[in-house]
């Protein structure tokens, strides 16, 4: 029956929700905590929207790009592909190395061949790469205002839902 419900709500079409708004925010947080406290006084969760509106996209800019950045970023990422092949080749690799006779660290070659093949990668594709801008950031849609809607005929029932402080669990 759960997954029925479930495979339903992913089927919805997207459509704006139709209904009484009974809130209004300026930030998505306190949208949320208005749903939580309804949905801790029993309120059936499916029945409730949070709508945004006003959506404007905002870029942040996090930094200058440059060459020693794209080197260090394929370092630290090449850093843990190496160790994740280690966790995975690890023993087979040492195995091998030992019926052979080598000693070494399998650990560490794979973390210093990940680290250099992932600073080659990062400075190859910022080479190839046309340079439109230079920075780094990252992009966002945000509204400016948030409204909780839910059907009309359950707005009373979840007016009363949102403004009352839930009861704690007894323990």
């Amino acid at each position: 029956m759960e997954n029925q419900r479930r495979s339903g709500l992913r089927q919805m079409p997207a459509t704006i929700p139709q209904g009484q708004v009974i809130a209004d925010f300026t930030l998505y947080p306190e949208a949320v905590a208005f749903v939580e406290r309804m949905i801790a006084n029993e309120f059936p969760p499916h029945a409730i929207a949070i709508v945004g509106s006003d959506l404007r996209t905002v870029e942040r800019v996090r930094g200058r790009q440059s060459y020693g950045r794209a080197a260090f970023t394929g370092i630290y990422n090449g850093v843990w592909v190496g160790f994740g092949l280690w966790l995975f080749f690890g023993n087979e690799v040492a195995a091998q190395s030992a019926a052979i006779g080598q000693t070494g660290s399998p650990l560490a070659s794979s973390i210093f061949l990940g680290a250099g093949f992932g600073m080659l990668v990062n400075v190859i594709r910022l080479s190839l790469g046309s340079r439109k801008r230079s920075f780094i950031s990252n992009s966002m849609v945000i509204a400016s205002k948030y409204q909780v809607q839910v059907p009309e005929h359950l707005a009373a029932q979840a007016q009363r839902a949102g403004n009352t402080t839930p009861k704690p669990d007894a323990v």
